[in-house]
């Protein structure tokens, strides 16, 4: 605190003080009974800008801190509170945990007998799951997250003002974690917009509404950290980083520009204790427009398919590939073309391995998942342009999009488990090739699951290598893969497996024991 007692002592310092300051002097104010200036050579204060003339200078718009109360009592009465009864247990449950899947206190069961006791049976029971959504148009459309409303029996939407509605779904898709319900009244419900998510840069402020740990509306604000984030929780991730506090129960609601329009659905937070630690992620809502367009109509989602895979381009192949020179600092882009499959519309449109994919409808392509994520959201039919660079030389490639359901190989997962050593297998479908990097000349099958202290496990098998044969018997799907290995076990307590990982062949010797 500043405590000068006489005023014209004040003025009479300042009067002095105020010349120096228009020269660009540096001054000190010693506060006490006395004022003492300390003066510094003109000269040098002068070379001391000058040091500094190339310094940054950000420009920035000076504005008030963002008001968000008139857009959150507008659009509370579109967002809801979701409540999902499921069945748990059954005659073939045993007890091991709590429903929600926890331990018993203490860490496990405690037999209050002496002696041990055989597992009991688990009778059905009903449990709840609770998250978030909101309202898309009058009739009573509602988005949620897949994962809100999964395998529920009854679905219950609730409202702001305390109206309760028993919900349909209508579509879910688990590849995008996107699920569309339908709800009934008399009168037209409020509803909000799906905004575009294209628009949306890193620094701006939204807003997230939901019903996290079933507290009701509850509001949060923060920024976009990043956009099309891959946080490898499905084959088309391309999310909205924020740093709005979003917690459990907020899934599936929505997230706002400052325009009151959605451009997200809150889906998915990082946090090594469970609590918001800032790092959000919201489905752009450009995605969801697609995916729920197609649930409403068909009740799924189909998918396009040109059938290729592609990988990044780095800087050791800009030479080789003859492409333009990039600053140092920065990524090579594109999609270079690694395998194209037989008969499909990449190979009917004259697409080439080894074409490098710049663009797809007039647009950039950063790299091989933007490439297949934009595929992936066209609808099939439809015809599209990509520019592509062949030995140097620009070229426009047209290739009509098939459907991804539709091509020859099935592209639904199945799943058998070998006897004796604890994999899950599926099909080496185009899809799993292009999401693992797979050549279309690697025949084989993928490792989908592991179970803990298998064979498998044990022997360092992972999720996503590709076994192409058993003790040398080429295995080209799950069936034949189950037979040969259990045939193999029926002799020996060794089986051999080849596999693919990460473009390398390697033998991998599997002992079956007890522990599986």
């Amino acid at each position: 605190m500043i405590n000068i007692s006489d005023k014209n002592k004040l003025v009479k310092a300042f009067s002095q003080v105020t010349p120096y300051i228009k020269q660009g002097l540096l001054a000190s104010l010693l506060v006490g009974s006395s004022i003492s200036m300390v003066n510094v050579n003109s000269a040098r204060a002068a070379d001391l800008l000058n040091e500094h003339a190339g310094a940054i200078k950000p420009v920035t718009s000076t504005q008030n801190l963002p008001n968000f109360v008139n857009l959150v009592k507008q659009v509370r009465p579109a967002v809801v509170s979701i409540t999902s009864k499921m069945t748990a247990g059954g005659d073939d449950q045993m007890i091991s945990g709590f429903p929600d899947g926890g331990n018993f206190p203490g860490g496990g069961f405690s037999s209050p007998f002496p002696f041990p006791m055989f597992p009991q049976q688990m009778p059905k029971q009903i449990i709840e799951a609770r998250g978030s959504g909101f309202i898309i148009s009058p009739d009573g459309y509602v988005v949620t997250n897949n994962h809100v409303v999964k395998g529920a029996k009854i679905i219950t939407v609730s409202l702001e003002d305390g109206s309760k509605y028993q919900a349909k779904i209508i579509g879910l898709d688990p590849k995008t974690d996107l699920a569309l319900l339908k709800i009934k009244s008399d009168k037209p419900f409020s509803f909000i917009q799906l905004g575009d998510s294209n628009g949306v840069e890193a620094g701006e402020w939204v807003v997230a509404v939901g019903d996290p740990y079933g507290l009701g509306g509850t509001v949060t604000a923060g920024i976009v950290s990043a956009r099309g984030r891959d946080i490898g929780d499905g084959p088309y991730d391309s999310f909205i980083q924020i740093d709005a506090p979003i917690n459990r129960g907020n899934s599936g609601g929505p997230l706002f520009s400052q325009d009151g329009k959605v451009i997200g659905v809150n889906t998915a937070i990082l946090s090594p204790s469970g609590g918001s630690i800032g790092i959000g992620f919201a489905i752009p809502s450009n995605t969801v427009k697609s995916i729920i367009g197609q649930l409403e109509k068909n009740g799924h989602v189909t998918r396009g398919y040109i059938g290729v895979a592609a990988q990044s381009v780095t800087s050791s192949m800009i030479k080789a590939l003859k492409l333009p020179a990039v600053d140092h600092d920065k990524a090579p882009q594109g999609a270079l073309i690694a395998s194209i499959s037989p008969d499909s519309p990449a190979e009917k449109g004259g697409l080439n391995v080894g074409d490098v994919v710049l663009s797809l409808d007039g647009k950039d392509v950063k790299d091989p998942r933007e490439l297949a994520v934009r595929v992936a959201s066209i609808i099939p039919g439809t015809t599209i342009k990509l520019v592509v660079l062949r030995d140097g030389v620009k070229k426009d490639i047209t290739i009509k999009v098939a459907n991804l359901n539709d091509d020859k190989q099935d592209n639904k997962e199945i799943v058998k488990k070998p006897s004796n050593i604890g994999v899950a297998l599926s099909p080496l479908t185009p899809d799993i090739r292009q999401q693992i990097g797979v050549e279309e000349t690697v025949k084989g099958v993928v490792i989908s699951g592991i179970k803990s202290n298998s064979p498998a496990d044990r022997a360092g098998l992972q999720t996503g290598d590709v076994i192409v044969s058993v003790d040398n018997h080429p295995v080209d799907n799950p069936s034949a893969a189950t037979d040969t290995i259990a045939s193999v076990l029926k002799k020996d307590t060794n089986v051999l497996l080849r596999i693919v990982r990460g473009g390398q062949s390697l033998f991998v010797p599997v002992t079956s024991g007890d522990n599986d």
